[in-house]
């Protein structure tokens, strides 16, 4: 199936290669070794901003589940990208997340039932290639917390998205109030933990709050909401393979304005990866497969079959 409705694909593209500057942003201009603090500061004010536009609170069961996505979606997952970042250089810890479609994909055949496509798989291996080659070939030597954080966020980030795809939404919420729970019950989760672990609030420069004041804004409340968007509109497919755009942006931005190197085995990798995105705008949707906006379908329409295509929304970052 031709890429259709390139404009949208655009926009939604926009959303990892915001997250690719989470980066930068935090290594040059956020305060050190403060990802709790740091993971704060990204999910609560977007959170309630989100909450605020909105203007709709969980329901009965959903207050639980909501609190359950956001902490594995949220309050895990930031934190502990956050602690790769400050212990690894720009975009290390996204040949970690590189892999999450296919960790979704394992977790949802035994929480779900479901069979991966082989096409899905093989792309996924392709980009994760690319991305591996593109990382890994200036990384050094590796942090051992580094990468156990990395690898973490990134299981939580998928057990979040397995469980969101078995719950589904509640009835009339759409992805705008849907993503303000989660990003407001990850912060007031993290919250606590930040004071009592990291102490105090550092002192903020002027660099720190444009920093955060990025984060949160465009980094994450623009940025989520574009990326639901995209979600609902476009194929799983279509939306999977824009996700290695983070890291490819990451190790762009370390090239350009960190002095990192970049050489040819790296831009070897960029290319593969990159036409890993590519071909999954034109991948054709599997029989009986469901738009990837379906990942939130509402609670009365979980009775239906479930997609047999499950990583459209697995490189949320």
């Amino acid at each position: 199936m031709a890429a259709t409705r390139p404009a949208l694909i655009a926009l939604t593209a926009l959303a990892p290669v915001s997250w690719g500057s989470t980066y930068a942003v935090t290594t040059e201009f956020l305060p050190p070794d403060r990802p709790l603090f740091t993971g704060l500061m990204r999910a609560l004010p977007a959170g309630l901003l989100l909450l605020a536009l909105a203007r709709e609170l969980p329901r009965g069961a959903w207050w639980g589940k909501a609190a359950v996505l956001g902490a594995l979606n949220i309050g895990a997952f930031f934190p502990l990208l956050f602690l790769a970042a400050y212990r690894m250089p720009g975009g290390m810890a996204a040949v970690v997340g590189s892999v999450g479609p296919l960790l979704v994909v394992g977790l949802s055949t035994l929480l779900l039932g479901q069979r991966p496509t082989a096409r899905s798989v093989l792309t996924g291996v392709v980009a994760a290639s690319g991305v591996s080659l593109v990382v890994l070939e200036a990384a050094g030597g590796l942090d051992a917390l580094g990468v156990l954080a990395a690898l973490a966020s990134t299981a939580s980030m998928s057990t979040g998205t397995v469980l969101a795809k078995r719950w589904g939404r509640p009835d009339g919420v759409g992805p705008l109030a849907l993503t303000g729970w989660q990003l407001t019950a990850g912060g007031l989760l993290v919250a606590p933990l930040a004071l009592l672990v990291e102490g105090a609030p550092p002192a903020l420069d002027g660099p720190a709050i444009g920093g955060y004041l990025y984060l949160a804004l465009a980094n994450t409340a623009l940025a989520y909401w574009l990326w639901f968007r995209g979600i609902g509109r476009l194929s799983a497919t279509q939306v999977t393979f824009l996700g290695p755009l983070s890291p490819l942006t990451a190790a762009v931005i370390g090239w350009a304005a960190l002095g990192e190197a970049l050489g040819p085995v790296q831009l070897a990798g960029m290319a593969l990866a990159f036409g890993a995105t590519l071909a999954g705008q034109w991948a054709p949707r599997p029989r009986g497969a469901v738009a990837v906006g379906e990942f939130f379908s509402s609670a009365s329409q979980k009775r239906r079959k479930d997609s047999m295509d499950l990583t459209g929304a697995t490189l949320r970052r």
